[in-house]
């Protein structure tokens, strides 16, 4: 029988799933529908420039679902939707420490999409993953940005 490691032994960089990316056409026709679906509105709507999307978020339990929508129309969540239509665009992974968890993933032969940690929704730093390299899912590193007491 194999040794499974237990749950002291083994240890893993992502937290757990910070939230599921869902790519629309118009958060004004998908927030009325994922309202009724989930049976809460959405908590919170960011226009991330350095990202080229509006989103839109929700809260079911411990759990969050983002809504993309594109602000231009050849930027990547317009060319998702051109290419697969709405739906399921990513997986984010909460991690402790995102320049730490991009060193190791690059060492690792995976493919980030940028060099840096970017600004992303929810006040989040965050880094995307190809999905050439990560068995054909779009993976975001997030974590939260630490405010220093000094910065307000």
């Amino acid at each position: 029988m194999e040794n499974v490691p237990s749950r002291q032994e083994s240890h893993s960089e992502f937290l757990r799933v910070e939230h599921l990316g869902i790519a629309v056409h118009s958060l004004e026709e998908a927030e009325p529908l994922y309202t009724r679906l989930l049976g809460v509105p959405p908590y919170k709507r960011e226009t991330v420039e350095t990202e080229g999307v509006v989103t839109s978020f929700f809260r079911v339990g411990p759990n969050k679902i983002e809504l993309l929508q594109s602000l231009n129309p050849d930027g990547p969540i317009a060319k998702f939707l051109a290419q697969r239509g709405e739906g399921f665009h990513h997986v984010a992974y909460a991690v402790e420490d995102i320049r730490a968890s991009m060193a190791r993933l690059r060492e690792q032969g995976f493919q980030l999409l940028s060099e840096e940690p970017r600004q992303g929704a929810d006040d989040q730093w965050v880094c995307f993953l190809h999905p050439r390299s990560a068995g054909g899912m779009l993976i975001e590193l997030c974590q939260h940005r630490r405010h220093d007491k000094q910065s307000g």
